[in-house]
């Protein structure tokens, strides 16, 4: 490279956003990941001693995917190329994997090739580049935001090793913006900006994860902060909202607003609200609530204040968190609503709740509760001579399934825990109880 296209690069770096301005350049300078990159893992010892094999990079947007690619090149001997796979074709491939094989020929360089959102590559861009993966003539490192197991094929899957990238935490955003605010070389140093604490905070919240969202909000508030008589550019909550297009929810996680939203939540659905329960769902995903926290309690709700007056709504909350799991948000806002709604709108019966508790304090205060010898196990030698078992009745050798016999102790005989209400499906197992209590059947 000559003085005159160094300058340019310079120049062109000058100009660069925030996010790639501040692209950590080593292993060292990541922040976050650590479950993948922490000391010992697997892909950073692999990095380190240079013994990289092909790997696909799986997670949210600006969690590090083309970061620590670029970390990999900076660390590598190897030759680097990269290509982005909306614009590339082909003849890209087919050029590269070429050059590549005469760079391994030649010279003994290995080629490590950089595809960014590989899950754009159709079939035929794929097959492409399988010969030369699984030859070694270059060594894929391909990223994406979708799921590799539904959008790489299987050849190629079966050749890389896939790590999966999570959102940042709160803390590691901070710990960039704070990075980011005093770099005087790279980052906005210069500019004598200071954020409110709120401001922060808010910044960091809306960005959910996203490094990049962040970067751009921050660099857009202070170069658009004219300094103050000190010459301090002060980032405001306000600036903060209008950076990051997102107002301010007054809501704290750990605070009287957190508990009094959640239970406004619970009665919401338990009143049948589902207008006021979406509200309340929709202010606490807003404001950074833990998903499977709000799943647990439309979990519980399900069980607690709808119960077997439709059974179904246990079923569809329980869909609901496995949604939450293994999409996250804000796709799992959907199902999330879904179980909301249909939860709110379900009869309400906790009649499975009196009955558990009922029966919780009838074995509490019990002297005995022996088992009725009819209905102990029979499945050991002698089981019988101990009289175990004799005079079952076996429920499938009767009409409809059912016989009348003793299945309480006796200390307990007789005795009713659960009172089923005339409400939903409840009102159909209230029949059923009632014909086989009748002394007649």
């Amino acid at each position: 490279m000559n003085l005159f296209d160094f300058g340019q690069e310079q120049e062109k770096e000058k100009k660069a956003p925030l996010a790639a301005r501040m692209r950590p350049r080593t292993l060292d300078e990541m922040v976050g990941q650590s479950h993948i990159l922490g000391p010992g893992k697997l892909l950073r010892r692999s990095i380190e001693a240079d013994q990289l094999s092909s790997i696909i990079l799986y997670g949210p947007p600006g969690t590090g995917k083309t970061t620590l690619a670029k970390v990999i090149a900076n660390t590598s001997q190897a030759h680097f190329e990269q290509l982005n796979a909306v614009t590339a074709g082909v003849g890209d491939i087919r050029r590269l994997t070429q050059e590549a094989k005469e760079r391994l020929g030649m010279y003994s360089q290995r080629t490590l090739l950089f595809i960014d959102e590989i899950h754009r590559f159709n079939k035929s861009q794929q097959d492409a580049l399988l010969p030369y993966v699984e030859d070694g003539t270059i060594i894929l490192i391909g990223a994406t935001t979708e799921n590799p197991s539904f959008e790489v094929n299987s050849a190629l899957l079966s050749r890389s090793r896939i790590f999966q990238l999570q959102p940042l935490s709160e803390a590691e955003l901070k710990e960039l913006a704070d990075r980011a605010l005093t770099d005087e070389e790279r980052g906005l140093g210069h500019y004598r900006a200071q954020a409110e604490e709120e401001a922060i905070q808010h910044m960091v919240r809306v960005a959910s994860g996203d490094a990049r969202n962040l970067l751009n909000a921050l660099e857009l508030a202070v170069t658009t902060t004219p300094p103050g008589e000190d010459g301090i550019r002060l980032i405001t909550l306000e600036v903060a909202e209008e950076s990051i297009q997102q107002k301010m929810v007054r809501y704290d996680k750990g605070g009287d607003q957190h508990y009094d939203t959640i239970s406004a939540f619970i009665k919401s659905m338990r009143g049948s609200d589902a207008d006021a329960a979406l509200y309340y769902l929709a202010k606490m995903i807003h404001a950074g609530e833990d998903p499977r926290f709000i799943a647990r309690r439309v979990f519980i709700h399900a069980a607690e204040d709808v119960g077997m007056a439709d059974p179904r709504a246990l079923t569809i909350a329980a869909a609901a968190a496995q949604a939450v799991e293994h999409i996250g948000l804000p796709e799992a806002q959907i199902p999330l609503a879904e179980a909301v709604i249909y939860i709110a709108t379900a009869p309400k019966s906790n009649a499975v709740v009196r009955g558990i508790n009922e029966a919780m304090e009838a074995v509490k205060k019990e002297s005995r509760g022996d088992v009725p010898a009819h209905l102990r196990d029979t499945h050991f030698r002698g089981a019988k001579d101990q009289g175990r078992g004799q005079g079952y009745l076996y429920p499938h050798h009767f009409p409809r399934g059912y016989v009348q016999q003793q299945y309480l102790p006796d200390e307990h005989r007789g005795k009713t825990f659960y009172h089923p209400t005339d409400i939903g499906y409840e009102k159909k197992l209230k029949e059923f109880i009632r014909w086989v209590k009748t002394p007649s059947q």
